[in-house]
């Protein structure tokens, strides 16, 4: 494989809405996640996808995309012609995204002691295996023992996602701080 060829791979995820395509290249360094069209603003990449009008949603992991549709049309039309435009995208050395946003879970040195130790166990822990199935999980707060957490790429519109936040995440931060009381998405 030559430096300028990309394979996608193309992965389902826990979603049945959304489609995962991990790259054998780097993509970003901080995730993306394109709600909608309006978001696009510093991906190209994402920008190109919603220019189909069965996109519904864009999120671009470190070494994937993934892709939520919506119901009208099946992923055995789509899955191996957005694999090609991603692969495309990626080998013309078409930027994925310009300037970054900031991501909320980053440390920030005002943060409380709690905050900052919350932040390093859905970094080090939760993030990396909610991305195994081409999700994220974002810090959004924590107020009165209530653990606030946006879920972003396959993660968002999950049928199983309730199961992951409740069963998976609420258990294992109550586990390592027992003054949460609740996680909860938003």
């Amino acid at each position: 494989m030559s430096q300028n060829q990309v394979q996608i791979q193309i992965e389902t995820t826990p979603n049945p809405a959304t489609m995962k395509f991990k790259s054998s290249q780097k993509l970003v360094n901080e995730p993306i996640d394109c709600a909608t069209a309006a978001d696009t603003d510093t991906s190209p990449l994402a920008a190109k996808i919603f220019g189909f009008p069965w996109t519904d949603k864009v999120f671009i992991g470190h070494d994937f995309v993934t892709v939520t549709k919506q119901d009208w049309v099946d992923w055995e039309v789509l899955a191996e012609p957005l694999a090609g435009l991603i692969r495309e995208h990626i080998e013309r050395g078409e930027p994925v995204y310009v300037d970054v946003p900031k991501v909320t879970s980053d440390i920030d040195e005002n943060d409380s002691e709690i905050v900052k130790n919350i932040k390093k166990v859905l970094n080090s822990e939760i993030r990396p295996v909610v991305a195994l199935d081409g999700g994220d999980i974002v810090f959004a707060k924590f107020e009165n023992d209530v653990l606030a957490i946006h879920m972003k790429g396959a993660c968002a519109g999950c049928p199983s996602s309730s199961a992951t936040l409740k069963e998976g995440i609420e258990v294992r931060m109550k586990e390592l701080f027992p003054q949460i009381k609740e996680v909860i998405a938003i």
